[in-house]
């Protein structure tokens, strides 16, 4: 089991780097993560932000180099590659304002000294959104990426010795060109999934590359892949990030509802494990982050640090830590805050099933297993004062009675009730997850219609609604419409 923990100042020192999008983060050596450009507000960043992890310290070391326009380093951008080989940090292309780029960067980080290198061979024409992975420590492979015309399939290896790039004949099947994608070296192969293709639909395959190790002798080529296990959504913006045995893949962004521009972010982990080789859902014990894409996930030794993104919306800067059961940090994300439980040394339980001084929030906590923030609004509204979910009735709502009123309410859950996930329009979901919502509170705590929580009778059920934290029908995965409803029908059963 996994905890979510969001950082706090005790878990560092130092300048923390900003809110970002679009950037990288790189290990390099034993100790240190390097976060090098992004994108916030329209405005592109060049900016080096790095955590040594001995010292638990962030700070913005002071780089010197002859770089372009009076800068000592490269210009702004964000959706480029960066590959950490021994101390040195590669950089290549990526985007500023509408310009895709094709410059080529190494930073030491020993001395902390940018260069450009001018290399040579099969020179890659400039993109963004392209993905990047170290072979040993010598030579970096480059796949796909978006020059601003098309989508890429190209592969290509740079020798960073030498400086060459050479161009990688691949023989057979290639994968569909796709940007926005995640390339992973796992051994001898380039693994690489997800991304953005052609015509634009977001894709979910798995596909490996041989032919990559010299020594190896073999002839390139792809293989799709298709693993048993719960494998994650089709999905573009995404992290990969290997630790121990496994590839973490969190985040991204794909296409949901039923309509194809309705983007979805995610916010869920997925491991894809390397010994039984298939996919398997990473169990968490508490709420992960908010949802986003274009985000940084690195390991640092057992943890995995999480930094940045974007999920339509907002920018996002806030860190988070993604910890074992028994790391100290997991003990926060179970520690009680002292005014969502009753600090009463006698608590009683009163004939309805409540502790005494116990909160409407800690009840509904308790009984169905849901974690509820103390901040959180448990707000209720009634059926009669949502006029939205009226609207949906197929009669007129206008100057009707409360009677009729109730009717059209009853019209619209007998709707869902009846209906298959793939029949609720679009539009309908934000109303669907928001009766839920009410149903649920009115069910295991009761609600007496004016506003205030009563417990319930009878037996107390132990029930956990998977979909209780999810106030945003834009927060919701398409694998999750059908849960969600099964769910929701299941509450007037019962």
């Amino acid at each position: 089991m996994h905890h979510w923990v969001q950082a706090d100042s005790s878990d560092f020192s130092g300048t923390l780097p900003q809110p970002r999008s679009g950037h990288t983060a790189v290990n390099v050596g034993k100790s240190k993560v390097v976060i090098f450009g992004g994108l916030v507000d329209k405005r592109f960043l060049s900016d080096i932000t790095v955590f040594d992890s001995d010292n638990n310290l962030w700070f913005n070391p002071e780089c010197t180099g002859n770089g372009p326009d009076g800068l000592v380093g490269p210009t702004p951008r964000a959706f480029h590659v960066a590959v950490a080989i021994d101390c040195n940090m590669f950089i290549f292309g990526g985007r500023c304002g509408g310009k895709r780029l094709g410059d080529f960067w190494m930073l030491d980080t020993d001395i902390w000294q940018w260069s450009e290198l001018t290399s040579f061979g099969d020179l890659p024409s400039p993109r963004d959104f392209a993905s990047a992975s170290s072979i040993g420590n010598r030579k970096i492979v480059m796949y796909g990426g978006w020059d601003g015309k098309k989508w890429l399939t190209d592969v290509y290896i740079l020798d960073t010795m030498s400086l060459e790039w050479t161009e990688l004949s691949v023989a057979g099947s290639l994968p569909p060109p796709r940007c926005g994608h995640t390339a992973t070296m796992v051994e001898k192969r380039l693994l690489v999934f997800g991304g953005r293709g052609g015509g634009g639909p977001i894709m979910g395959d798995l596909w490996a590359l041989k032919g990559l190790i010299e020594e190896e002798n073999e002839t390139p080529g792809w293989t799709q892949l298709k693993l048993p296990g719960q494998q994650p959504s089709p999905r573009c913006g995404h992290s990969m990030t290997s630790g121990g045995h496994n590839l973490l893949l969190f985040g991204g962004h794909g296409t949901g509802g039923w309509l194809s521009r309705y983007d979805v972010y995610h916010n869920d982990c997925t491991v894809l494990d390397r010994v039984s080789v298939q996919w398997k859902r990473l169990p968490t014990s508490n709420d992960p982050p908010p949802a986003r894409a274009y985000h940084s996930m690195t390991c640092i030794g057992s943890r995995y640090l999480l930094f940045g993104g974007f999920d339509g919306k907002s920018t996002f800067g806030e860190l988070w830590w993604l910890v074992q059961a028994d790391d100290p940090i997991a003990k926060r994300s179970s520690a009680s805050p002292s005014n969502d439980i009753s600090e009463s040394k006698d608590p009683r339980v009163t004939s309805e099933g409540t502790q005494k001084g116990e909160s409407p929030f800690s009840e509904l906590q308790r009984r169905v297993g849901i974690s509820i923030a103390p901040s959180s609004e448990l707000h209720v509204e009634e059926e009669l004062d949502d006029k939205e979910l009226l609207d949906l009735s197929s009669r007129s709502t206008k100057g009707i009675s409360q009677k009729e009123q109730d009717e059209c309410i009853q019209e619209v859950r007998n709707h869902w009730k009846n209906s298959s996930p793939g029949s609720i329009p679009l539009r309908e979901l934000g109303h669907l997850l928001r009766d839920y919502r009410r149903l649920i509170i009115r069910h295991d705590l009761g609600f007496d219609g004016s506003g205030s929580f009563f417990t319930a009778d009878g037996p107390c059920r132990q029930q956990t609604y998977r979909f209780f934290h999810i106030k945003l029908a834009s927060q919701l995965r398409m694998a999750d419409i059908p849960n969600l409803l099964t769910e929701y029908k299941q509450l007037f059963s019962t």
